[in-house]
């Protein structure tokens, strides 16, 4: 579909390039988004991907909201997917026991033996799809249709930080403690969010190439 351009107060702008998750949705908002920076536009002051859009902000003393649609739409219109592969990170996880309660649970109902199940999510390569919903939360997809499972029924009201939690051929990674409906599988001792006095630095950029392997006891 063509981007729809849509303003988000007197200093923002969303571009969505769909209504529902999916690949190529993605990797255009990563594209634009990348395609935003490197263009810097005068005024524009940030470019920032979501699942299925980009947020921009901008100063309307510099640009006004025409002017930058404008500039948005050429540089929307290159190639789907195009400049979406970036660093690549090998994260470990410790599966199953304290740190993944769900692991038994997510194998069972996808037919699988835990190990099975392991193996299966270590063979994946995944895209950062977006950071969002908590600070450095990671969205990665997308595994194999073989391991699609729905969310829990029941929230969770606390998993630490640096927990691996899987649902809708995704897994994602909490930086943060943080409540959630994601199945719990594992814990990566990797910080993936540095803070500081004045700024935070996520490890995980959308876009990145992220896969997993088991951590050795």
């Amino acid at each position: 579909m063509k981007p729809l351009i849509q303003p988000l107060g007197d200093r923002g702008m969303v571009v969505r390039f769909g209504t529902a998750l999916d690949d190529g949705a993605n990797s255009r908002a990563i594209s634009l988004a990348r395609r935003v920076e490197a263009a810097a536009i005068e005024g524009v002051d940030a470019a920032t991907p979501g699942l299925v859009s980009v947020f921009i902000a901008y100063d309307p003393h510099h640009i006004g909201f025409a002017r930058l649609a404008g500039e948005i739409r050429i540089l929307a219109n290159g190639p789907d997917g195009a400049d979406t592969a970036s660093r690549a990170h090998d994260l470990p996880v410790r599966y199953g026991g304290l740190d993944g309660p769900d692991l038994g649970p997510v194998a069972d109902a996808l037919g699988l033996s835990p190990e099975a199940f392991i193996a299966a999510h270590r063979n994946d390569t995944l895209r950062v799809l977006a950071i969002g919903f908590a600070p450095g939360f990671a969205y990665c997809g997308f595994h194999r249709e073989n391991l699609a499972i729905p969310r829990r029924r029941e929230v969770r009201q606390t998993v630490p930080a640096g927990s691996i939690l899987f649902a809708a051929r995704q897994t994602a990674i909490a930086a943060t403690e943080i409540p959630t409906g994601w199945h719990v599988i594992g814990r990566t001792e990797t910080p993936t969010l540095m803070l500081a006095p004045d700024a935070a630095h996520c490890l995980l950029k959308a876009g990145d190439a992220v896969r997993f392997h088991e951590a050795r006891p």
